[in-house]
């Protein structure tokens, strides 16, 4: 497995790292919290076979700037971040994939920058705040599973952790996530290896109790494809439901074999609907 190509990008606000693979139409992914390097990323992989892929660590990952204000941290600033790389790079439109949180993120890009975007990808995500929304979600403190997920979230955030350790745990933390938890060796062979940034993990844990962008997705004007797994206890499928009836250009695939990961548990069905949604719709915004 080739490994990704590392740039750093300055721009106005500060100079990004940046990994890059694939050839054709440009496709942006970005996680909030996640922290990448040259190995990639598994949902960034899935497009790599037939677009340049431009992953993205925000402020206070890897070798990107640090921020020197704490509202640097929010989706919100990372929005304004990746239009700052975008013009950085030279690109006029791109698409913009996410997720989970890096979907949320590509919600608040559609909202206020659609004209950058030829067009959007949001898997496993939600347009509000879902951690107390529903009781289906791991998250909630009604979830039978939810204190094993807290726990092994804190310890992930122990940045004394060995590689074996960290590994470990982070399976563990995956697992919970899975249609089929079985099979997470099939699904995570690939020598993909990323950390978790604590730093805007905690910032996360406060904005997403405030996050709520339902009432502004109809300013979303790009066409816009909603994948969700019909057994996700992250982001229960509900509010992809939710997100497809207030987007106007939206088209909403379901994914009856899968929990958080559609594009590793029905990898093929997902490339298949990715390539459907960008031949008919990335093709003719450009």
């Amino acid at each position: 497995m080739s490994k990704w190509q590392t740039k750093l990008v300055p721009t106005s606000r500060g100079t990004f790292e940046l990994f890059i693979k694939g050839e054709g139409q440009p496709v942006c992914v970005t996680h909030h919290y996640s922290e990448f390097n040259d190995s990639g990323d598994y949902f960034a992989d899935s497009f790599t076979d037939r677009y340049q892929v431009y992953l993205v660590n925000l402020k206070e990952a890897g070798n990107t700037s640090k921020a020197i204000h704490p509202h640097e941290l929010s989706m919100f600033d990372a929005v304004y971040d990746l239009e700052a790389i975008r013009e950085a790079l030279g690109i006029s439109v791109w698409t913009f994939a996410g997720h989970s949180t890096g979907g949320m993120i590509g919600l608040l890009y559609g909202i206020h920058f659609s004209s950058s975007l030829s067009s959007l990808i949001i898997v496993g995500s939600a347009a509000r705040k879902y951690a107390n929304s529903s009781p289906a979600c791991i998250y909630h403190g009604e979830h039978p599973k939810f204190d094993y997920m807290q726990q092994l979230i804190e310890t992930l955030k122990n940045p004394d952790l060995s590689p074996g350790e960290r590994a470990t745990i982070s399976k563990e933390r995956t697992k919970l996530s899975l249609y089929k938890p079985e099979k997470y060796d099939e699904y995570f062979s690939l020598p993909i290896t990323k950390k978790m940034s604590a730093t805007r993990m905690n910032f996360f844990i406060r904005e997403e109790m405030i996050y709520d962008v339902t009432r502004q997705l109809h300013n979303i004007t790009t066409p816009t494809l909603i994948m969700g797994g019909v057994h996700d206890v992250q982001c229960p499928i509900a509010f992809s439901e939710e997100m497809n009836e207030a987007i106007l250009q939206s088209t909403f695939v379901r994914f009856n074999e899968s929990n958080h990961y559609p594009f590793l548990e029905e990898s093929r069905l997902f490339k298949e609907e990715i390539q459907k949604f960008m031949d008919k719709f990335v093709e003719m915004k450009i």
